[in-house]
């Protein structure tokens, strides 16, 4: 809004806010006009071969209106959901505590970087039948598996941010008579917090990929079990549908962070 109003009141303001609109009109346009682009090639290829391998964007689209209409897709959706929001959070509160810590002591940092080399390698699928056996077909096993895959990148993150901290403005705060928690509050969290952020929203997409990889198995609901379970009645109309949730669920959260973080983002300069 203040903004908006400078630029009225400014001189030539109607000019450069003509052009913001057109260039805001122009990118929405463009955008709308790439998907109906996608959509109409999609649906020209769909005329040259089955729809068992190949259904057109209407009969996945009428598949989509018979899950909703049933409930049966918000159930699901709302499985996944649950599972990566709990997986996601746990994984962060974990993650950004020891990486600050790992970031600022050398001695943690050295005792845990050959784990952390090594299993941030080995894929969350790799544990899928441990966490089966340990864990059970329940939820935990599910969970557990999304908090791996997320723990290592905002671990990571959140190591080389805790690392990047200017050593003169910690020095400089210690000789203004700042005790180490201090240092801490007003030093080493606000520069790290971008690198945290960051973290937490590619986090976010790998904790989309593991959730179905963990549906796949043990589960009765889920966008993977529907994705999976179709297979067998040969619904490939329902396994786009799926694909498709999946895409728009990942969208829709990377909206809904990137709206939260929204004054950290302004305050601390985050571009993404």
């Amino acid at each position: 809004m203040a903004l908006h109003s400078e630029l009225r009141s400014a001189p030539g303001s109607s000019m450069v806010a003509s052009k913001l609109r057109r260039i805001h009109t122009t990118s929405g346009a463009t955008y709308l006009y790439v998907v109906l682009a996608t959509l109409g090639l999609w649906q020209l290829a769909s005329l040259f071969v089955s729809n068992l391998f190949l259904p057109g964007p209407a009969t996945v689209l009428a598949a989509g209106v018979e899950l909703l209409a049933s409930g049966e897709l918000i159930r699901h959706v709302g499985a996944s959901y649950g599972r990566v929001l709990a997986g996601w959070t746990i994984g962060a509160a974990l993650a950004v505590p020891a990486g600050i810590l790992a970031g600022r002591v050398n001695i943690i940092r050295r005792a845990v970087e050959p784990h952390l080399n090594f299993f941030r390698f080995v894929p969350p699928i790799a544990f899928l039948s441990l966490s089966l056996i340990w864990l059970g077909i329940g939820e935990a096993s599910k969970i557990a598996l999304i908090i791996y895959a997320s723990l290592f990148i905002v671990f990571l993150n959140t190591v080389a941010g805790a690392q990047s901290v200017d050593e003169e403005k910690t020095r400089g705060a210690q000789c203004l008579g700042a005790s180490r928690l201090q240092v801490l509050r007003t030093v080493v969290i606000p520069a790290t917090i971008p690198h945290v952020v960051t973290g937490l929203r590619a986090a976010m997409g790998n904790s989309f990929m593991t959730v179905v990889a963990a549906e796949l198995v043990a589960a009765d609901a889920g966008v993977g079990w529907l994705i999976w379970n179709s297979r067998l009645f040969a619904r490939t109309d329902v396994v786009f549908v799926g694909i498709l949730t999946l895409g728009l669920m990942g969208f829709v959260a990377d909206a809904v962070f990137r709206q939260a973080v929204r004054p950290i983002r302004y305050r601390y300069a985050i571009k993404f």
